[in-house]
């Protein structure tokens, strides 16, 4: 600190206080939000972060300075943690195995109550779910006032929140389902997990179709700024205390499971969160990371990539393909994998 002008040793303030943040987030995946829940809205900025820190790291090796090692120990002691927000290049794909294709899509309820001016949203957005073809569709925040897929999917399984509701969780299906459930969370909205088994061939497979406690972030920008940001820190930290309970619910359902298991959806939550290494844990792949490529954005937050739409592949499975499609058609993107066994 001593050979720096006053601009660099504000500078790197700045960089310590960016650095202390990431080396403190790399606790959250352990922290449960029921007992620090302040400190797990931290996980929402952590890819802010992971790219403050590389700014510094660029900034102070450009000009040869040794200030540099800080965000570069910082960042390698995390190298892993790290890499859960980008990938650099797809795994291979591989061909003659018994496969399946599945994707997740938080359809914001195929604008039902207009949340966009465009015009047409159910029909375009099943028009793009023909045109993929997946032959397992989960989609959250449903509407069941869209009866597009019914052609294409001759078995599926709708879970409202209640009698009276128009909207909820939905798998639709290919192939055969022998058995459907509902995990039914106890907090009010229509968030929820379900679960069917499916039969293909002589395999059964168990498909989870997740969304975690929704935390009413709008997308604009500017939306935030209008929002105080006591409130908007209070109301996340509710949301992921709720989460917890959610999670331990489905993976109670989880772990009875006697078929391999695949689970996907909308976490409303990142890969550096308590929710989501509860979920992964040790039985499940994160398709994104074993063969996805980019920051794996999801949710359409301006200037900001957030991964939140996740699919969790069980070991016992192969992971081939996974991609995410950024059409503007709701405020998350769909999700698209193929898995083979």
């Amino acid at each position: 600190m001593k050979n720096l002008g006053l601009l660099d040793k504000l500078i790197f303030v700045l960089n310590s206080i960016m650095a202390f943040a990431l080396l403190l987030s790399y606790l959250l995946p352990y922290v449960p939000p029921k007992t620090f829940p302040l400190l797990s809205v931290l996980s929402l900025g952590v890819p802010l972060l992971i790219l403050c820190n590389f700014i510094f790291l660029l900034f102070w090796a450009i000009r040869f300075k040794r200030q540099l090692f800080l965000s570069l120990i910082i960042l390698a002691l995390g190298y892993n943690y790290v890499l859960s927000w980008i990938q650099f290049s797809s795994g291979p794909e591989t061909k003659g195995e018994n496969n399946i294709t599945l994707m997740s899509y938080n359809v914001r309820m195929f604008n039902a109550y207009k949340w966009t001016e465009e015009k047409n949203i159910p029909e375009k957005m099943t028009d793009f779910i023909s045109k993929k073809n997946p032959q397992i569709l989960a989609t959250q925040e449903h509407f069941v006032g869209v009866s597009g897929m019914v052609k294409t999917y001759p078995y599926k399984f709708i879970k409202l929140k209640d009698g009276g509701s128009e909207f909820g969780s939905a798998i639709f299906s290919k192939y055969p389902i022998i058995k459907s459930q509902s995990v039914d969370f106890p907090e009010d909205g229509n968030n929820n997990a379900i679960f069917v088994d499916i039969v293909k061939n002589e395999d059964t497979l168990r498909i989870f179709n997740v969304h975690f406690q929704s935390l009413n972030i709008k997308p604009g920008i500017n939306d935030l700024q209008k929002e105080d940001s006591k409130k908007l820190f209070g109301r996340i930290a509710h949301g992921f205390k709720l989460q917890q309970k959610q999670a331990e619910m489905m993976m109670a359902e989880v772990r009875r499971s006697p078929y391999r298991t695949i689970i996907m959806g909308d976490f409303n939550n990142t890969a550096f969160s308590y929710i989501y290494k509860i979920v992964r844990g040790d039985r499940f792949k994160d398709a994104f990371l074993e063969v996805g490529s980019g920051f794996g954005k999801t949710f359409n937050l301006s200037y900001f990539p957030l991964r939140i739409d996740f699919m969790m592949i069980d070991k016992g499975l192969k992971t081939q393909t996974f991609e995410v499609f950024p059409v503007e058609l709701s405020d998350h993107y769909p999700i698209f994998s193929t898995v083979s066994w």
